[in-house]
C-alpha cells in the first residue's frame, strides 16, 4: 500500500488472485483431491471442484494466518506443506479439466474452467519434488521479509531495527544522512533472497509452461478477460492520460527538495528524485513529505495524526490515573498496550461505520475476536496490512451454522496512514462478504484491480467535511488555499503512486520472460524506477544487492498491476457513487457517507464477484465497459492548474539516463 498524512494507501498482498490485497492463499493442497468419477460431465466436475476447493482453502488460510502472525521455522514449515497440498490439488483439477476441452458447456461452466487455470499467481510444476521446493522457497522468502531487520554495532552495543522503525525515520527525520542510513539498512534484508528468487522464477515458469502459457507473467496477464498482450497496452494508455499530472507533481516536489537539502542533494543526475528523501521506503507515496510540500501554511488544518495521537494519549493517561500508587514498569507497558488496542479498535469501528452507513452489514463478531489489531510483543509477525477470507463465506458442508470468518491483520498505530489503511482493508472484507454466496471459483474481484479499488473509493469520500463530522478535524473554511492543501495531500498518496504501480510488474514480466536476466535484476529495477517514477538512489546499486526483494510484493509474489488499475477504477467508482447519491458540485467535494442509494449500487456490483467479465460488472456501476482515467483528472483539476502555475518557467521532466550506473558492491559503502 507510506505516510503520516491524509489518505494513504496500504498496499497489501496475496499469492491467491482472488484475495485482493490480502495475504491470503498462496495456493497449494492435496495431491489428487477426491476420486474422479468416470462418467463425470463438465458441470459435475466444476461442482466437485467448488466443494473441494472450499475445504482446501480453509486449511491453507489457517496455515498461512499462523505463519504470518507467529513467524517461526515451525509455522513456516506448516504453511509450506499446506501450500504444497493446495498446489498439488490445483494441478490435479487443471489436469482433470483437460477432459472437457472442445466440449460445449454452459457459459458458467466454461468461465469456471478458464478461471481455474488462473487461480494462482504461483503456477507450480507437476513434478512433486519441484512443487514442494517451490512451496518451501515461497514460505522462506516471505518469512525472511517478515523477520527482516537492520542491525548495527556488536555485542552489547548491537542495535537492530525492523521495517516499522526504519520507516519512522523516513517519515519524521529530515536529516539527510540519517534517512540514507535507514533506507540503505532496510535494503540489506533482501540481499540473501536473490538466489532463492532466481530459482523461484525457474519453477513458476515451468509450471506456467505446463499449463500452456509462455511464462508466469503471461499467466498473470491472462486474468483480465482480454488477450494477455492487451493489458500492457491498456495500462500504457491509462498512464498516458495521467502522466502530465504526475510530471507536474514531480517538478514541484523536486523544487521543494532542492530548497530543503540544496540543489546537489535535492536531486540525482538530471532531475531524478533521491530515493531516500521521499518519506517512503519505496517512493510509492509522498504523504510523509507534507511538512516540505504543503502549499499553504495554516490553510485548513487536516492533522489527522495529531487527533488520533491525542485520543491515544487520553486513553493512556486515563488508565494511569486509575492506578493506585506508582505503577511498575510492566504495569506501564500494560497500560500502553491497552491504550494502543483501544485506539486501534476505535479507528476500526469508525471505518466500519462508513460501510454500515451505506446499508452494509456490521462486521461479524468473529472479526473482532480473531483480527490482529496491534503488533504483539512476544513474536515476529508480518505487519504488512492485509485482509483475509478464511472460509469463503462459511463451510456449509461442515456446519450450516458456520458463518463467514473474515479478518484483517495490521500493526495499527494512531496515524493518518493507518487510519485510512483500515478503510482500505475493510473494502476487501466487505467484498468478501458481498460475493460470499457465489461458488468458490467465482469468489474474487471482477478483476484484481477491483479488489484494491473498493476501499480506496471509500477513502476518496473521506473529505474534510466528513472528517469534521466525525470529530477528527475542525470545520474547514472554504477557501482556495484550503482546497489546494486538501488536494495536495490526496495527490501525494494517489498521484505519486501511479508510476510505481506500473513499474513493478514491468520488471517482473521482464524477469519471467527472460528479457531481464538474473545478472541484471537490480540494474533493470532502477532503470524502470528512473523511467516511470523519476527516482534514483544517490549512488549506484550493484548486482550484489537485490532491491526488488525489499518490497513485500516481490518475495510475496503478489501481482502489482492490480494496484495501478485500482487507482484508476477507484475514481471511476467514486464518480458513479457520487452520482447515485445525487451529489451536485465539484467531484472533489463529494462524500456519499450515509447514502443507502449509493450503497445499494455498490453492493450490486460487489455481489457479482468474478462470475462475469469485469467489463460487464464495471458497466453495472459506471455505465461504461472501458477503464478511463478522466475522473482522476477531473478530481485533481484545481491542483493541476495550481502546479502548472508554480512550475511555470522551471525546467521540468527528467532524464532516466542520468541515474547512477549499476556498479559497486554491497559492502554498505556503495
Amino acid at each position: 500500500m507510506s505516510r503520516s498524512k491524509l489518505l494513504a494507501l496500504a498496499i497489501a498482498a496475496s499469492l491467491f488472485a482472488v484475495a485482493g490485497c490480502t495475504r491470503s492463499p498462496s495456493p497449494q493442497a492435496d495431491t489428487g483431491s477426491s476420486t474422479v468419477p468416470a462418467d463425470e460431465n463438465a458441470d459435475a466436475f466444476i461442482a466437485r471442484v467448488n466443494r473441494e476447493m472450499r475445504t482446501h482453502l480453509e486449511e491453507l488460510s489457517a496455515a498461512q494466518w499462523v505463519s504470518s502472525t507467529y513467524i517461526t521455522g515451525d509455522s513456516e514449515l506448516l504453511a509450506a506443506k499446506a501450500n504444497e497440498r493446495w498446489l498439488t490439488a490445483l494441478n490435479g483439477w487443471i489436469e482433470q479439466a483437460r477432459r472437457f476441452e472442445g466440449q460445449a458447456t454452459s457459459p458458467s461452466t466454461a468461465r469456471a474452467r478458464s478461471l481455474l487455470k488462473l487461480m494462482t499467481a504461483m503456477p507450480a510444476p507437476r513434478d512433486p519434488e519441484k512443487l514442494a521446493e517451490l512451496a518451501r522457497i515461497a514460505s522462506k522468502m516471505e518469512g525472511m521479509y517478515g523477520s527482516g531487520e537492520y542491525c548495527t554495532g556488536e555485542g552489547d552495543a548491537k542495535s537492530c531495527r525492523q521495517l516499522g522503525e526504519l520507516e519512522d525515520v523516513l517519515r519524521t527525520s529530515r536529516d539527510y544522512d540519517e534517512q540514507l542510513d535507514a533506507w540503505r539498512g532496510w535494503h540489506t534484508i533482501s540481499q540473501p533472497m536473490r538466489k532463492d528468487y532466481v530459482r523461484f522464477v525457474e519453477l513458476v515458469n515451468q509450471g506456467a509452461k505446463e499449463m500452456g502459457f509462455a511464462d508466469a507473467g503471461e499467466v498473470w496477464r491472462a486474468g483480465y478477460d482480454m488477450p494477455p498482450a492487451q493489458i500492457a497496452a491498456e495500462t500504457d494508455r491509462l498512464w498516458g492520460q495521467v502522466k502530465p499530472l504526475y510530471e507536474q507533481l514531480h517538478c514541484y516536489t523536486r523544487t521543494r527538495l532542492a530548497a530543503t537539502y540544496g540543489v546537489e542533494r535535492g536531486q540525482v543526475g538530471n532531475g531524478l528524485l533521491p530515493a531516500h528523501l521521499m518519506g517512503n521506503m519505496w517512493q510509492q507515496d509522498w504523504s510523509n513529505l507534507w511538512d516540505l510540500l504543503q502549499p499553504y501554511q495554516d490553510a485548513g488544518s487536516l492533522d489527522i495524526t495529531g487527533a488520533l495521537e491525542a485520543a491515544y494519549r487520553q486513553d493512556y493517561t486515563a488508565q494511569l490515573a486509575e492506578h493506585a500508587g506508582t505503577p511498575t514498569p510492566s504495569e506501564i507497558v500494560g497500560y500502553e498496550r491497552g491504550a494502543q488496542l483501544e485506539s486501534a479498535l476505535r479507528m476500526t469501528r469508525r471505518a466500519e461505520d462508513f460501510y454500515v452507513s451505506l446499508g452494509m452489514p456490521k462486521l461479524p463478531a468473529s472479526y473482532w475476536e480473531k483480527t490482529q489489531f496491534i503488533k504483539p510483543r512476544d513474536r515476529d509477525v508480518v505487519c504488512h496490512a492485509s485482509a483475509w477470507d478464511m472460509n469463503m463465506g462459511g463451510n456449509p458442508s461442515a456446519d450450516p451454522a458456520i458463518g463467514p470468518d473474515v479478518r484483517t491483520k495490521m500493526c495499527i498505530k494512531p496515524t493518518e496512514e493507518d487510519f485510512t489503511t483500515i478503510y482500505h482493508e475493510l473494502g476487501h472484507v466487505y467484498y468478501y462478504l458481498a460475493y460470499g454466496k457465489q461458488p468458490p471459483l467465482f469468489q474474487g474481484g471482477a478483476n484484481d484491480g477491483f479488489h484494491e479499488a473498493i476501499g480506496d473509493t471509500i477513502v476518496l469520500a473521506m473529505t474534510p467535511k466528513y472528517l469534521a463530522s466525525i470529530g477528527l478535524v475542525d470545520e474547514q473554511q472554504q477557501s482556495h488555499e484550503a482546497l489546494i492543501n486538501a488536494q495536495m495531500r490526496m495527490a501525494l498518496a494517489k498521484v505519486a503512486f501511479l508510476p510505481f504501480g506500473l513499474m513493478i510488474d514491468r520488471w517482473r514480466w521482464g524477469v519471467f520472460d527472460g528479457s531481464i536476466k538474473p545478472d541484471r535484476y537490480n540494474q533493470a529495477w532502477w532503470d524502470l524506477k528512473a523511467k516511470y517514477q523519476g527516482v534514483a538512489p544517490v549512488q549506484a546499486r550493484g548486482e550484489d544487492y537485490f532491491d526488488p526483494g525489499a518490497k513485500y510484493h516481490v518475495p510475496g509474489n503478489t501481482p502489482y498491476t492490480r494496484y495501478f488499475l485500482s487507482h484508476v477504477l477507484q475514481f471511476q467508482f467514486y464518480k458513479a457513487l457520487c452520482d447515485a447519491a445525487g451529489f451536485q458540485g465539484p467531484l472533489y467535494e463529494c462524500s456519499f457517507y450515509g447514502s443507502e442509494a449509493a450503497g445499494r449500487k455498490y453492493q450490486a456490483m460487489l455481489a457479482e464477484g468474478q462470475s462475469q467479465p469485469w467489463q460487464k460488472t464495471l458497466k453495472t456501476l459506471t455505465g461504461t465497459e472501458q477503464l478511463d482515467a478522466s475522473a482522476v483528472l477531473e478530481y485533481f483539476s484545481p491542483l493541476q492548474q495550481w502546479l502548472e502555475q508554480q512550475n511555470e518557467g522551471r525546467d521540468c521532466g527528467w532524464s532516466s539516463a542520468a541515474a547512477p550506473a549499476a556498479a559497486g558492491s554491497a559492502d554498505g559503502k556503495d
